[in-house]
């Protein structure tokens, strides 16, 4: 089918994982072979906004965000609409607890509804109505939070052009936070204070309990610095008996400030806890917060022990990891304290309130466990960006995290290390002694030069070598066992690259990965890595081996298998073997030789 590879888009219908059916008559065309590439392709959508005089009276479909309120929207619709005739009437918001403003409320919202010829509502919800007058003043921390996030969203697309906006209106209520009994209208009095909004909704005995509350927040990373800053808006732990712990073991990256916003670029380097606290206290000097750089584990339970968890009012989570919220919940249900549990993932999100005896903890379900790449595929096989970018953090952390922290480990100590490889005798143990002998013995780098000739003879195994034994093992014509085409959907047949100095990408892959293999082993950066002509020519001195295909390699393709290193009975021959050439090996190095292993960071570039 030549005829498609015309570039116009075509629209599809029936897609499956592999296969898809056009929407235009092929009889005429050639006949299709097989392979081939589709890119999707998303046409602009033209969205067409109704004037707000017209979409007053006219809202169309309402966007839902809680299908158990299908009825509100058009009723919140109607009240918005009477609040504004009311402050127009009266000069004024009606006030929390009066009723007869409330009623007078209720009359407008029946009255614009009675002058409507389509979409009048048969039944109104008096209560809800009444919930509404007594708020509607009130300008809330934890709602303006939620609406702050859907209107920075809707900039985002706004500026971008991408994604679908919000169409006409939405509407958000919590009428379930409210209290479930009436309030004494004198509850509802303004203090004068800062908090005077929140005491309007729920009354100022519930704000002296929450600013009298004993908080633990357990994490201060992006979650942690939205909850905390909440708490010191809301003016929890701010009275004389209220008091917030938060801790995080961990210190402020550059990648942390895009998200954690109450850190700043000088913070690089500070404990999370210590500096998000100090930003609270500026939020509001009241807040009694206390910052402790303590991980919440068994370890610490001399820190938090039973006396601090039985002071508690409520605990938050702000953590990153399912083994710390497991740890958490299960003090929680030992102690029975509430829980607020909480974590993102991208753009998606949950929260769970646990409260005891009446919902179920954290661990009392499980979430199913995400569905990985097989191996195969990520090494050898992959179709998505998302395999390539497992396989690029995978290479990474391999080479020049895991691989320094194992060399650092067997220099330190060489005979506890090798008794230790010998004792597990596997695969595994081989492999990672092959690891540490390469880095110390054929890949170790004393200059820059030999910095950059270590990375141009990757960019050389990744990008051409691998490809190309790939390639012979398997060729475009392969066929698997049942004759069917080995390179068939979802698979891809690669095609080696030709490595270029004068290609940007071909250059900067090599330049990134001679700066950090520099680092690992302390060399300095000499200065012409800033200029792109000195850095070719340096590159271009690299003598590259030519390649020879290995006949009978074997390369993995069941999705099943969980590694690709393979047992071997003469492995713990092997290990010996290894530890004596590192033996010798090490007998070459300085005194003190120790690398430099470096973790990824996201938004760090090696220069």
């Amino acid at each position: 089918m030549a005829e498609l590879n015309d570039g116009k888009p075509r629209k599809i219908k029936n897609t499956r994982p592999y296969s898809f059916s056009i929407e235009e008559d092929t009889s005429n065309y050639s006949a299709y072979r097989r392979g081939g590439i589709v890119t999707q392709v998303k046409e602009p959508k033209v969205l067409n906004f109704k004037p707000l005089q017209q979409a007053l009276k006219d809202p169309g479909d309402y966007l839902l965000s809680d299908f158990s309120k299908f009825d509100r929207p058009p009723l919140l619709h109607l009240a918005f609409q009477a609040l504004d005739k009311f402050i127009a009437e009266f000069g004024r918001f009606p006030i929390a607890g009066s009723e007869q403003d409330a009623q007078k409320l209720i009359a407008l919202v029946t009255d614009i509804n009675n002058g409507q010829s389509d979409g009048r509502l048969e039944e109104i919800d008096h209560k809800l109505l009444m919930n509404f007058a007594f708020g509607a003043r009130a300008v809330l921390n934890p709602m303006a939070a939620m609406f702050g996030g859907i209107v920075g969203q809707e900039v985002v697309k706004a500026c971008s052009g991408k994604f679908h906006p919000l169409f006409q209106f939405f509407y958000f209520d919590s009428v379930e936070s409210l209290p479930s009994e009436p309030l004494h209208p004198n509850d509802l009095k303004p203090l004068n204070c800062r908090y005077d909004a929140q005491i309007s909704v729920f009354g100022s005995k519930l704000q002296k309990k929450l600013e009298d509350a004993k908080v633990f927040i357990v994490g201060s990373g992006a979650l942690g610095c939205e909850f905390l800053k909440n708490v010191a808006l809301m003016g929890v732990c701010c009275g004389d008996e209220g008091k917030l712990t938060i801790t995080d073991d961990d210190v402020i990256e550059k990648s942390n400030l895009s998200r954690q916003f109450l850190f700043r670029d000088w913070n690089i380097g500070q404990a999370k806890s210590t500096v998000a606290a100090s930003a609270a206290s500026i939020i509001n000097p009241r807040l009694h917060v206390e910052a402790l750089q303590n991980r919440a584990s068994p370890d610490t339970e001399n820190v938090f022990d039973d006396n601090f968890w039985e002071n508690l009012s409520v605990v938050i989570n702000a953590l990153d990891n399912v083994n710390a919220r497991l740890y958490i919940d299960q003090r929680c249900l030992y102690f029975q304290k509430p829980l607020l549990e909480s974590g993102t993932l991208g753009a998606k999100c949950n929260t769970q309130m646990v409260i005891p005896h009446l919902t179920e903890n954290y661990g009392a379900s499980r979430d199913p466990p995400e569905k990985q790449a097989p191996m195969c595929t990520v090494h050898s096989f992959p179709h998505n960006i998302d395999h390539c970018l497992t396989w690029a953090r995978s290479e990474f952390e391999g080479l020049l995290e895991k691989t320094p922290t194992e060399v650092n480990a067997y220099l330190s100590n060489p005979s506890e290390y090798a008794s230790a490889m010998k004792k597990a005798g596997d695969a595994q143990a081989r492999d990672t002694l092959e690891r540490v002998l390469e880095c110390l013995d054929k890949d170790r780098c004393d200059t820059f030069q030999e910095c950059i000739t270590w990375a141009r003879l990757k960019f050389e195994d990744y990008f051409v070598n691998r490809v190309k034994q790939l390639t012979y093992t398997f060729p475009e014509d392969a066929a698997t066992s049942s004759g069917a085409p080995f390179w068939s959907a979802p698979k891809r047949f690669p095609r080696a690259l030709q490595f270029a100095s004068d290609d940007l990408s071909h250059l900067q892959f090599v330049l990134a990965g001679a700066i950090l293999r520099a680092e690992v082993f302390g060399i300095q950066f000499p200065d012409f890595v800033k200029s792109p002509e000195k850095l070719a020519d340096a590159v271009d001195k690299v003598i590259v081996p030519d390649f020879l295909p290995k006949k009978g390699l074997k390369i993995v393709t069941d999705e099943k298998a969980t590694s690709l290193s393979t047992a071997s009975m003469d492995d713990a021959v092997i290990i010996d073997e290894l530890i004596l050439k590192l033996e010798m090996c090490r007998k070459k190095l300085a005194p003190g030789c120790k690398l430099n292993p470096i973790q990824f960071e996201k938004l760090v570039w090696p220069i």
